[in-house]
């Protein structure tokens, strides 16, 4: 519901065509996406009892789409990461360099990376044959679930699918490290209180999201199994 007010605000309300909202708009997009692929089936598992059962060509499908979802969902963190940089370091070149064409360009390079990105690990996935059990401890089609009930030896799969989710998470993550190291820098060169608040301000939702967003992901799927 509050990502759909987002994206209805941001539309509606001029003074909010900017980078950062037009970004904030896509984040909501992203979210509410990533939601409806494993939601809506855990919540007809829970009222509708025995209805649990997904086909394996769906559940692909739905391994697919979160990944590759929120894979995009972490590229373009980055990318408002860099945007805020722009917006604090270098602040009387903003619109130019964040001008419509490019804000639209890193917004379709973020989806396409995220949806390019994951069809070798589903793909490698589901080429491993599964005969353990046909039940799934979790309300979505988990990768590592799978992997769990797969009767080959999946050492090598993990490795590969481990590595690549490292090198996205980094990726992702060393722009939005460098941007904050010369945002924090820029900010602490202030020399008024206000001032310096009001930089941070303009960081600090996005800021707290990253923690968040980046604590989850390194938690639940960069650790080794």
């Amino acid at each position: 519901m509050g990502n759909t007010v987002i994206i209805v605000t941001v539309c509606v309300d001029k003074r909010l065509q900017s980078p950062m909202y037009f970004f904030l708009g896509h984040l909501s997009v992203l979210e509410i996406l990533i939601t409806s692929t494993a939601v809506p089936f855990m919540l007809g598992g829970l009222l509708l009892p025995g209805t649990q059962i997904i086909s394996l060509t769906a559940c692909a499908a739905q391994l697919y789409l979160y990944l590759s979802l929120g894979t995009s969902e972490l590229a373009l963190m980055g990318v408002m990461a860099v945007d805020r940089y722009v917006a604090v370091c270098n602040p009387l070149r903003y619109n130019i360099i964040m001008n419509s064409s490019t804000c639209s360009w890193v917004v379709i390079v973020s989806w396409v990376f995220g949806f390019l990105s994951e069809i070798w690990p589903v793909y490698a996935t589901f080429q491993l044959t599964f005969c353990k059990s046909n039940v799934l401890d979790h309300f979505y089609c988990d990768r590592g679930q799978l992997l769990k009930v797969s009767c080959e030896n999946t050492l090598f799969t993990e490795v590969i699918l481990f590595l690549m989710a490292v090198f996205i998470i980094i990726g992702s993550l060393i722009p939005t490290i460098v941007s904050y190291t010369y945002i924090i820098s820029t900010i602490l060169k202030i020399p008024s209180a206000s001032g310096r608040r009001k930089s941070f301000s303009t960081c600090a939702s996005h800021f707290t999201y990253v923690v968040i967003g980046y604590g989850s992901c390194l938690f639940l799927y960069v650790k080794p199994k």
